[in-house]
């Protein structure tokens, strides 16, 4: 049996407003722990505490994510105006001499 390879390459990764989706889900869990916190009693007599605190540790894992997607977008702009910017020292720059 013939191992199967892809015929074409695989597609550039689609970039959207990573930082606006990630922020949106922290905000999310965090509101959703807020509204389960007046039914703490409830969630505790029935075993599912743990929905409390799934949610915070999704808005703190949120707030990480948060630090990290705004550190790649400034990254990746750097990088895109690095990469529009002429070569520095390229010898293109007019009233120069070797």
């Amino acid at each position: 049996m013939a191992k199967w390879t892809p015929k074409h390459e695989a597609p550039e990764p689609l970039e959207g407003p990573v930082v606006a989706t990630i922020t949106g889900g922290t905000i999310l869990w965090f509101v959703l722990f807020l509204v389960q916190l007046p039914f703490y009693g409830w969630f505790d007599d029935h075993g599912h505490l743990w929905w409390v605190w799934t949610c915070l540790a999704g808005a703190g894992l949120g707030l990480i994510g948060i630090w990290y997607v705004r550190g790649r977008d400034a990254a990746l702009k750097r990088a895109a105006a690095a990469a529009a910017a002429p070569q520095a020292g390229s010898g293109d720059t007019p009233g120069t001499t070797a």
